[in-house]
């Protein structure tokens, strides 16, 4: 009993607090008690503060209602409301109320005035309107680093030579100006700001980096110049016509190879100080593609036919490979580059211990000693080959080497590739060799058959 008289009480709790809002002719009746509950149910809604005994106000209604049920009808996300300003006296305080009717536009909570006719034609074309000013603010919530405006005076219209309705993006460099002229979507609109926001030819550096790799397009063209050297006075003009065609598209950048920092850059696309300016794509995902054009010079005409084939999925892929030292196999653990990597890992009659490295990794350092030493071990197995590959300059299509060191195995006769993922001893190491690459899974079966062992049978008890 009690129980049922506790859920009675919340119910009626929830009847007193939330207020009933009734409507007329399509149009919402307000209160002080059920504002705030309308507001929070309804993103965008335009509110009438009226008198009764106003000529206006009884000249509006009419048309009032009859753009609310059109409203209604068409589904559009915009509710006309009405508030007796005679009776709620302290909601026409709140809201300034100094003449009727005045008519305030909700737009997520946030009231502004109301600035269109009094015909119900006026009224629906306004509102609709405010339908595309919530897509543009909601993108203006996504977006932190950009100004955002909205103008209804003419006198703006007239002087920057816009139309109304239309969104503009202003900017300082390239065309000065950008209209978007798509159906208004918060996406496209979005879209719209992260192409034309940055220029045509963007610079790599501390400030755009983020913009760069945080956005949508992730096929950037790279231009490799020197400021040193004057290439940016020489070049840059010209990217930015084939810039223009790819533009949404493609990512076209610049990076000064002059700057220490970006030394590292250059090593990624195998790219000597010597061979700069130079020009790469690249596709920032997860494989991190590269692609190198087969005509080097830097003109419009080249690299409009590079972007060109690589948009229609003409390009292969380019990966990067070392000259094959001399004496590759001359120490226990053997060099592999991009040309012999196939050749030796591959080999069905051996397993082949790869050690994928780079030469900055302290951890890749701290496992030389160890890893000579697995060399040193093994090395008159004839079924087994020690190896190493430096993969910041060595790239393979089979595999994506994203961290360092990565250890694999390739077993012969089925050139299985097993990730070694143990303790980095030279037990730890032997233990995985002798046991072709499963000693872990060999390990707990026997230990599982240990168990089995010490568990009496039926007939033993």
């Amino acid at each position: 009993m009690k129980y049922f008289a506790l859920i009675f009480s919340i119910i009626c709790f929830f009847a007193v607090t939330l207020a009933k809002i009734e409507t007329e002719d399509a149009v919402l009746v307000l209160t002080k008690d059920n504002i705030e509950e309308a507001v929070e149910q309804n993103d965008y809604m335009l509110v009438e503060f009226y008198a009764p005994w106003c000529g206006h106000c009884k000249n509006l209604a009419p048309e009032y209602a009859k753009a609310a049920k059109k409203l209604q009808e068409i589904g559009s996300a915009v509710k006309l409301a009405k508030v007796d300003a005679t009776v709620e006296t302290t909601l026409a305080e709140q809201h300034k109320v100094r003449a009727y009717p005045t008519l305030k536009f909700y737009s997520k909570g946030v009231a502004t005035q109301y600035s269109g006719g009094r015909k119900a034609d006026e009224i629906i074309n306004w509102d609709m309107k405010s339908e595309g000013a919530k897509v543009f603010l909601e993108v203006w919530r996504a977006v932190d680093d950009h100004i955002f405006a909205i103008s209804s005076s003419d006198e703006v219209f007239n002087e920057y030579g816009v139309e109304d309705g239309k969104i503009v993006l202003f900017k300082k460099f390239d065309e000065g100006r950008n209209e978007f002229n798509e159906e208004l979507d918060v996406d496209k609109l979005l879209n719209f700001i992260l192409i034309y926001s940055l220029p045509l030819v963007v610079d790599f550096n501390p400030d755009t980096a983020q913009k760069l790799f945080g956005g949508y397009i992730k096929t950037h063209f790279l231009v490799i110049l020197s400021k040193e050297a004057g290439h940016y006075e020489e070049y840059v003009e010209m990217i930015k016509e084939p810039a223009k065609k790819f533009r949404g598209e493609v990512l076209f950048v610049t990076i000064n190879a002059d700057e220490a920092d970006h030394e590292r850059i250059l090593e990624f696309f195998g790219i000597k100080k010597n061979e700069v300016p130079a020009m790469r794509l690249t596709k920032f995902e997860r494989d991190m593609a590269k692609y190198k054009p087969e005509k080097s010079e830097i003109t419009s005409e080249n690299i409009l036919e590079f972007v060109t084939a690589f948009v229609e999925g003409k390009l292969k892929r380019h990966v990067l490979t070392q000259d094959l030292p001399e004496d590759w196999d001359k120490n226990p653990v053997k060099i592999l580059v991009g040309t012999n990597f196939h050749e030796v890992a591959f080999d069905k009659k051996k397993n082949v211990l790869v050690e994928f490295y780079a030469p900055w990794c302290t951890h890749c350092s701290n496992l030389v000693p160890i890893y000579d030493a697995l060399g040193e071990k093994y090395k008159d197995r004839e079924d087994l080959v020690i190896a190493k590959m430096d993969a910041t300059v060595n790239e393979l299509e089979e595999e994506r080497i994203s961290s360092f060191p990565t250890i694999i195995l390739y077993k012969k006769e089925t050139n299985e590739a097993v990730i070694y993922d143990g303790e980095r001893t030279l037990e730890e190491f032997s233990k995985f060799i002798d046991f072709d690459g499963v000693y872990r899974e060999a390990a707990e079966e026997a230990q599982e058959e240990d168990e089995d062992d010490d568990v009496p049978r039926k007939d033993e008890l």
